[in-house]
């Protein structure tokens, strides 16, 4: 493996290259869209109603998870950015393979091409597993505070899983894969991922202190650090981003009128 990752010597010049020829706003748009690839910790707090000691459990799986998952990032990066220069690499995204694909192909190594394969698909059935398991338990506890219908409340005897959420889910994630629009499927989640992870943050500033594990400049830095980068996305995304959050605020409201007027 050491042969791969340093085929063409050490990576000095990708990293160089981080601090030359690049701007700020192209730099911000990265970071918003990259921020994706980062949320994947966040799943496993929604786990934390089904892990013994979540309190001491989730904090350590977190950041155990970001240090691997950082390193991992940093080490392909670098790797394809090495083998095949920045500039083609770049132009890979509007070619028929896979990026990393065209990487395997010029390494010229056997049977490189399937091992990337079987670890691109194995690497989204990943994805989607946690999808799967993150949304769904986020749209259970929406349906018991009522934010959504009841029925995705409905907890399944047999395996102690919210069923119906998860079909939910699945069925959310198809119609996203179906539009058939990598840029603005990915585009789309950044911007609503982010704004999702500062209503997380500012949920986490009206936390008792009691219950509170870190000082409040933590939430307080990701509240605006996601807001900030939420808006460096194309204004076509952010926009319709923003009609949704709207309808969903009504929707809300009109939820509570009616929860008051039941009581």
């Amino acid at each position: 493996m050491g042969s791969v990752f340093l085929a063409n010597g050490a990576p000095v010049q990708p990293i160089a290259d981080v601090f030359t020829g690049t701007s700020t706003p192209s730099v911000l748009y990265g970071a918003a869209l990259m921020f994706v690839a980062y949320t994947g910790y966040g799943r496993i707090a929604t786990l934390g109603e089904e892990v013994a000691k979540p309190r001491e459990t989730i904090p350590r799986a977190i950041i155990s998870a970001m240090i691997l998952i950082v390193l991992i990032y940093l080490a392909v990066s670098l790797t394809a950015l090495q083998i095949l220069g920045a500039e083609a690499f770049g132009e890979t995204v509007d070619g028929e393979a896979a990026p990393l694909m065209v990487v395997a192909e010029s390494l010229s190594l056997p049977f490189i091409g399937p091992v990337i394969t079987f670890t691109a698909i194995t690497a989204m059935l990943g994805v989607l597993l946690n999808l799967l398991l993150g949304l769904s338990r986020v749209m259970l506890g929406m349906a018991r505070r009522q934010d959504l219908p009841h029925k995705l409340a409905v907890i399944n005897r047999k395996n102690q899983s919210p069923t119906a959420a998860v079909w939910a889910t699945g069925g959310i994630i198809a119609l996203l894969v179906l539009s058939g629009d990598v840029v603005f499927t990915w585009s789309f989640s950044a911007f609503t991922v982010l704004i999702y992870y500062c209503i997380t943050n500012l949920s986490a500033l009206f936390m008792p202190e009691e219950l509170s594990l870190y000082p409040r400049i933590i939430p307080v830095s990701g509240l605006f650090g996601c807001l900030f980068l939420a808006f460096w996305i194309e204004p076509a995304i952010w926009l319709p981003g923003l009609a949704l959050i709207l309808i969903g605020i009504v929707w809300h409201s009109v939820a509570l009128k009616v929860r008051a007027v039941n009581v």
